[in-house]
């Protein structure tokens, strides 16, 4: 089954705990071989993040909250075919505010009159806000395209569209369904939640059991950063 695979693909990858020596953070191996990938964990200012590296040269990094295993954060990173490292692509969570470090691309400031799509989920629903709407909620159709597995955005003045698929249920392998689409409006924002299945919440539960058991390491904001 598809979704057990993708847990798998998680739950089986070396565990690896980050340890703080000054004010950086080293890494020390809790298994003796890579199964499917390695990952890295750390906690900071109520965050737990996870880092994971797979053996295709991808990598996923996660953020949590420590409370409420929420997630906060998911952010992806592929090596371009000579080896270098590319651009974070954020699939959870909103851009990181400009602070120390080089400023790259995703740290160009938007324009406020232009719609700002991010994705922000709860503990049950998949949530996608875009902000800088402001028609009011009769004007907007919101609907599953089955054919190409995505989300469809229309707006009767046609002053907006936009599609995008739900990664998750890609995963997954899980069919969309649109009786688990709503969306609501408000201050300027268009909010679109899509219930996750119970296979989603089901696997999710899982994988916060296998993450609990990670050693984790304490440090402060500026040892977690992510590399």
């Amino acid at each position: 089954m598809a979704v057990t695979g993708w847990l798998e693909s998680l739950r089986a990858a070396e565990k690896t705990a980050l340890l703080q020596d000054g004010r950086s953070l080293t890494c020390k191996a809790q298994g003796k071989r890579r199964l499917r990938g390695k990952a890295l964990s750390a906690l900071c200012l109520g965050r737990r993040k996870v880092h994971y590296l797979f053996p295709d040269g991808k990598e996923m990094a996660e953020e949590y909250d420590e409370k409420t295993s929420e997630l906060l954060v998911r952010k992806w990173r592929v090596r371009s075919a000579l080896g270098a490292l590319g651009q974070w692509q954020i699939e959870v969570g909103e851009p990181a505010l400009p602070g120390a470090g080089s400023l790259g691309p995703e740290l160009i400031k938007e324009s406020n009159a232009n719609p700002i799509f991010i994705r922000k989920d709860t503990k049950m629903s998949f949530q996608w806000r875009i902000r800088n709407l402001p028609y009011p909620k009769d004007v907007y159709s919101v609907c599953v395209d089955q054919k190409e597995r995505c989300v469809v955005i229309r707006t009767t003045n046609k002053k907006y569209y936009k599609k995008f698929s739900i990664p998750d249920l890609d995963r997954y392998q899980l069919p969309l369904d649109d009786s688990s689409l709503s969306f609501a409006h408000a201050n300027c924002t268009l909010i679109i939640s899509y219930q996750k299945p119970k296979e989603v919440l089901v696997a999710e539960s899982e994988l916060q059991k296998e993450l609990k058991k990670i050693k984790t390491a304490h440090g402060s904001d500026g040892d977690c950063k992510t590399q």
